[in-house]
């Protein structure tokens, strides 16, 4: 190949199919031809070490079930690491076959509508490129300009090699999108914003809160199947996606169809963490079900892959009329192309801790007083228990006991509110707090609880509070 980079290669394949009377042929343009390459390679590389990689035999030479155990945690760790990142489970007959949404991110110009989706214009909805998957010069070059961010062929190149974190393009025999799929970390992922702001090294299990999810589902030309299930027209289920805003989704509209909260606020959630999980019983905010249920539920009614779920709560007409009527209690496809995937999936995110906050993010003198006020005075070590700071067991409440109202609880089977993990909170500060962000930071909340539980706290003592919370 002609061009010594993959950089270079995206300079030169946006310079190329630019070209006035170009037939788009992407599987002979430069980018396209150097990531095929790069396919086969790692294609190769997969099937050998499958090959390899096979469940442990019985060693009557003195193989211990201690040597099992460990070969088995680093399996799961390594599958389910993949899953997390890359896995789609098939979705991409929905969101691409169904929807289109390949058509508006390919545009006009590359077979499909509209202008098609730039990288400004997708780092603009949330989304992030993942620095690791090109190489350092490539890196350099986009840091220093010398790549069109308002073209985009860079992003039907930068999707090519699996660069756009939680996002999978699946091109044709001809280099073209034919279809696209998504991945857990979609939502469940960003970057340290290492070269540019959404351009950086991943980081798994935070939520994304910068994410647009609803005006990217909106990009789509085909919205009839959503419309079908909700039993509206496309143009309320854009109006519906595009009041979501930046950093929530909405898992509960496809089952009750509610969009909106009687206050005629949007009904969509906060992305939640999907790290420090470990020793936690429910994964949700309303606690629909552990780390293994939600990610089933997930990966085949929210994501649309094709899998196993079964969850009989769903057959209810009153309160899940939409999950009742489309049968989502009971999905059943062949083959199968979650379920087997569950066990790694749960354990890769089980073994992702919560993250610390940036040194110097906190006064260390304050929080340390803060802490006192944490188990003490402040009352949160009731629910927020240390190390897990949630109930070690049952960790969900009625609305009644935390001083809120019970919309999004009564959306859920328990009809309570989780007590959600403290650990890494900092992650979470875009958006506000709470399932919905109705607390725009830490003294929002720190001033709820004192005045719905009494607590008399002290301007010092609210202050030391907030720093204890930012040090977790």
């Amino acid at each position: 190949m002609r061009f010594p980079t993959i950089l270079a290669a995206i300079v030169a394949t946006g310079a190329w199919l630019a070209t006035p009377g170009r037939t788009p042929d992407l599987a002979t343009a430069p980018l396209f031809a150097t990531a095929h390459d790069i396919y086969q390679g790692q294609a190769a590389g997969t099937a050998a070490a499958q090959a390899v990689d096979q469940p442990p035999q019985p060693d009557p030479f003195g193989r211990t079930f201690d040597d099992v155990i460990r070969t088995n945690a680093v399996r799961m760790f390594v599958d389910g690491q993949r899953i997390f990142r890359f896995d789609t489970f098939g979705d991409e007959a929905f969101w691409g076959d169904t929807l289109g949404l390949h058509r508006a991110i390919a545009g006009s110009r590359f077979g499909g509508v509209g202008t098609g989706l730039s990288p400004a214009t997708a780092l603009g909805l949330g989304l992030k490129v993942d620095a690791e998957a090109l190489p350092p010069w490539a890196v350099s070059a986009i840091a220093n300009g010398r790549v069109d961010v308002n073209d985009p062929a860079v992003t039907l190149a930068l999707l090519s090699i699996d660069a756009v974190v939680g996002v999978k393009g699946i091109r044709g025999p001809r280099g073209a999108l034919t279809s696209v799929g998504i991945q857990c970390a979609f939502c469940h992922s960003t970057v340290d914003d290492a070269v540019l702001p959404g351009i950086g090294r991943r980081l798994d299990g935070w939520p994304n809160r910068d994410l647009n999810v609803g005006a990217i589902i909106a990009l789509a030309p085909d919205l009839s199947a959503l419309a079908d299930l909700l039993q509206t027209d496309q143009a309320t289920v854009r109006t519906v996606l595009n009041s979501w805003g930046p950093g929530k989704f909405d898992a509960e509209l496809i089952l009750d169809g509610k969009a909106f909260r009687p206050d005629g606020k949007t009904s969509a959630t906060l992305l939640p963490a999907a790290f420090g999980l470990a020793g936690v019983n429910l994964h949700t905010y309303t606690g629909w079900g552990g780390v293994s249920h939600w990610n089933a539920f997930v990966a085949n009614l929210e994501m649309h892959g094709k899998g196993t779920f079964i969850d009989p709560r769903l057959d209810d007409p009153t309160r899940f009329p939409v999950a009742a009527r489309a049968g989502f209690g009971h999905v059943r496809n062949t083959p199968d192309l979650i379920t087997s995937k569950l066990p790694a999936l749960q354990y890769y995110q089980l073994s992702i801790p919560a993250p610390k906050p940036p040194r110097g993010s906190f006064d260390a003198g304050a929080a340390a007083a803060g802490k006192t006020v944490f188990n003490g005075a402040g009352r949160c070590a009731t629910c927020h228990v240390p190390p897990l700071f949630t109930e070690p067991g049952w960790n969900m409440h009625a609305a009644d006991e935390i001083g809120i109202d019970d919309f999004q609880a009564n959306r859920s089977p328990n009809q309570r509110y989780r007590t959600t993990p403290l650990g890494g909170l900092f992650t979470r500060q875009k958006g506000g707090f709470y399932h919905d962000g109705r607390f725009a930071n830490l003294r929002a909340v720190v001033d709820h609880y004192d005045r719905f539980l009494n607590l008399n706290l002290t301007e010092p003592m609210k202050a030391s509070l907030i720093e204890y919370l930012k040090s977790l």
